[in-house]
């Protein structure tokens, strides 16, 4: 390290066009690389550059001790966001409502993978009652129909009715004139939500994905 230095001035002029901006530079832990803070279309994202300043890597770096990727750690942690910008008036609450630990979900009631990730927060919340899931509703283009589902769950403030879309059944139509789905999607956009299910942990750091009870009992800190 005595022996190599870069300046974000540096990196901006050798990464040139692939990146908007180079905000900071540090070591990386993987040994003889740089790690880079970059923004691209308007979202930062880490890539890695060694010491000769010869080649620029990105993608999904594993370390092998425990299996973590590096990369989604850091892409995490560099895309935090301000978890008071979102509004739960209209969230679906799962679990105790005085529990320590509330987590935000993005979910779509058409959503294969968040149909998982349902049953995945219920076994969590199960298992650790200090934590909770404000779900919000999150209606993919891919799924047409869930706009309208999204409606339906929102106007009945059903738990039940977001379940049986999930399994893939009927719900009765909106019940009420709401703007919640509109502004949850135009705040989804505005924050790089782009996919569900994704979490918002209360850190601020965006989780997406579908992941495994374990897993998300572990990344939540829980011993349970």
């Amino acid at each position: 390290m005595k022996c190599h230095a870069l300046s974000v001035e540096q990196a901006s002029t050798l990464l040139g066009n692939l990146v908007d901006k180079v905000n900071q530079i540090a070591p990386a832990e993987i040994p003889g690389l740089w790690v880079l803070e970059v923004e691209k279309d308007r979202q930062k994202f880490p890539v890695f550059m060694d010491f000769s300043n010869s080649y620029l890597f990105s993608g999904n770096v594993i370390r092998l001790s425990d299996t973590a990727n590096v990369t989604q750690q850091l892409h995490a942690e560099m895309n935090r966001i301000d978890v008071s910008r979102i509004p739960v008036d209209d969230a679906l609450l799962l679990g105790d409502p005085a529990a320590k630990t509330k987590v935000i979900l993005f979910t779509d009631p058409q959503c294969p993978f968040c149909s998982k990730m349902h049953d995945s927060i219920k076994e969590v919340v199960k298992r650790d009652p200090q934590i909770a899931f404000l779900i919000k509703l999150y209606p993919l283009k891919m799924h047409p129909q869930a706009y309208g589902i999204s409606k339906s769950i929102i106007c009945a403030d059903s738990m039940d009715f977001l379940e049986k879309s999930l399994r893939g059944e009927a719900v009765p139509p909106a019940s009420c004139d709401t703007k919640a789905v509109d502004e949850t999607l135009a705040l989804a956009q505005e924050l790089g939500i782009r996919s569900t299910p994704t979490m918002v942990l209360p850190t601020g750091e965006i989780q997406p994905g579908y992941k495994k009870a374990d897993d998300l009992l572990r990344l939540l800190g829980s011993s349970k």
